[in-house]
């Protein structure tokens, strides 16, 4: 009697002991991103040193909105970039929870970096002092595009930068693919041009005051490489401008005037009109006689300028000068 009760206990205790076991929560499998190998290696050379690229990055930082456009433009997602200026060709990436917020293009937040872990960060001339420490986070290839004067290789570096992004993510037919539609874009506008007599001024309005970009300064390639007549011979290197009065416009008497509202950008209001400037000088200008004043799509001259889609924002713009006026 007391064998089988014991043994009846016995039986009792183990199967007491599996549905304990049975009710511990086990650990979850976490889930392994891929690893796709480069093999070998890619060498990106670029200004601040050369970038060895092992594999396909799966968790990439964009810190400026010309990078997230060229990922956008080859299917890649982002983990993350700064959200304080976003252009609204870029606008779906807003509301994202999914994508990480990095601070603001000019100062991104390096901690907000580090805790997202990433295995690629894409920057701009922008960050460079930054390149050091964002190198130790992951590899980070910076994107050699020359904001302050852009007359020579602007359109040589986007091709480059696209193809060179091509690789890294094996997207290279895709990247090709976007390389031969900005070259027609590119053929299409100098073709226009190449013929015309008619002169520009490219000015930047900030807040009331206006500043002429010339042949050497951001908006160099317009001139360059898009082919549009320059109406004044003054050289500015400076990123933000020359400052101006209405008398230099004046002076210049550009048959077309392409004005980049800055303040609009900044303060995310609407772009101001011709009215809203105008004034005797101003009005005296061939541009402003014959209606070619023109104020560009500023998220894509100002906050980009230097990525597949705004290039091609731009061209449209410069065209619209080239029109004649009813």
């Amino acid at each position: 009697m007391k064998l089988k009760k014991c043994c009846y206990l016995l039986t009792l205790a183990i199967t007491a002991s599996v549905s304990f076991v049975g009710c511990v929560k086990q650990p979850e499998t976490k889930q392994v991103e891929q690893v796709q190998k480069i093999e070998p290696p890619l060498n990106i050379h670029h200004a601040l040193g050369t970038t060895v690229i092992k594999q396909v990055p799966h968790r990439v930082a964009a810190l400026d909105m010309n990078e997230l456009d060229f990922l956008d433009q080859l299917n890649v997602s982002v983990a993350g970039f700064p959200k304080d200026f976003i252009p609204h060709f870029l606008k779906e990436y807003k509301d994202r929870d999914d994508i990480k917020d990095l601070g603001s293009i000019v100062q991104p937040n390096m901690e907000f970096i580090h805790a997202l872990n990433p295995d690629l960060i894409l920057m701009t001339p922008i960050q460079a002092n930054n390149y050091k420490e964002l190198s130790e986070i992951a590899p980070t290839v910076h994107y050699d595009i020359n904001f302050k004067n852009s007359e020579q290789n602007h359109l040589v570096e986007v091709k480059k930068h696209l193809l060179d992004l091509g690789r890294i993510f094996k997207k290279e037919d895709l990247a090709q693919q976007k390389v031969a539609t900005l070259d027609k874009h590119i053929a299409d506008i100098q073709a226009l041009t190449k013929n015309r007599p008619e002169k520009a001024l490219i000015v930047l309005h900030n807040n009331g005051a206006f500043s002429n970009f010339g042949t050497q300064s951001r908006y160099g390639f317009v001139f360059h490489d898009f082919g549009v007549k320059p109406a004044s011979n003054v050289v500015d290197t400076s990123l933000h401008g020359q400052p101006i009065s209405s008398e230099f416009i004046k002076n210049a008497d550009p048959d077309i005037l392409y004005i980049v509202d800055r303040t609009a950008v900044m303060e995310h209001r609407p772009t101001i009109t011709a009215e809203q400037v105008s004034n005797p000088l101003l009005r005296a200008t061939k541009a402003w006689k014959t209606g070619h004043v023109f104020f560009v799509d500023a998220d894509a001259w100002y906050i980009t300028g230097a990525s597949p889609t705004s290039v091609e924002i731009m061209i449209e713009d410069v065209k619209k000068g080239y029109q004649p006026k009813l």
